[in-house]
């Protein structure tokens, strides 16, 4: 899915930072309940939350599931090294990584390495296979490192809003 792009033009005030402060936690949250905390009618709540998802500040509603309970029990952080660093070889491998649902985060960085892959998989013999596929069976990978979380500490989407 491509990724969009905020509006540039679009200036968040007062009101609107304390929305998305609020949505950032649930969504769900009564668009009345969300007025009364922050001081506006329903109708200008309503129509704030339109423009920020047409505008591309809210990027997707989501539903946030629990990997234990789906069984995707294992965690994976992956450190991936590509074997150059230009644009072709780059652009193959976030098209590669973005195209696997296991691949719940992917970040292209800098510091010695190519990307940071956060991942879940339902055991390790899936998880096994799915690094042949991606890594060690991929031309474009020179190394990969896997460290396996062994407990969620805090994991979220929402950001700070200032």
């Amino acid at each position: 899915m491509p990724k969009k792009i905020a509006d540039a033009g679009f200036v968040l005030d007062r009101y609107d930072r304390a929305i998305l402060a609020i949505v950032q936690h649930d969504n769900k949250t009564p668009q009345r309940v969300i007025a009364e905390a922050v001081n506006l009618s329903t109708a200008a709540v309503q129509r704030r939350i339109a423009a920020m998802e047409k505008s591309g500040v809210i990027a997707a509603n989501v539903a946030v599931v629990d990997p234990d309970v789906v069984s995707a029990t294992i965690t994976a952080i992956v450190e991936v090294q590509l074997k150059d660093e230009r644009a072709a070889t780059s652009d193959r491998a976030k098209a590669l990584f973005r195209s696997a649902p296991e691949v719940q985060q992917c970040f292209y960085v800098t510091g010695g390495i190519s990307f940071v892959l956060i991942i879940v998989a339902p055991s390790m013999p899936a998880y096994e296979g799915l690094t042949r596929r991606l890594f060690a069976e991929n031309e474009l990978v020179v190394h990969f490192r896997t460290l396996v979380a062994l407990d969620r500490v805090k994991t979220g989407t929402a950001i700070a809003i200032p």
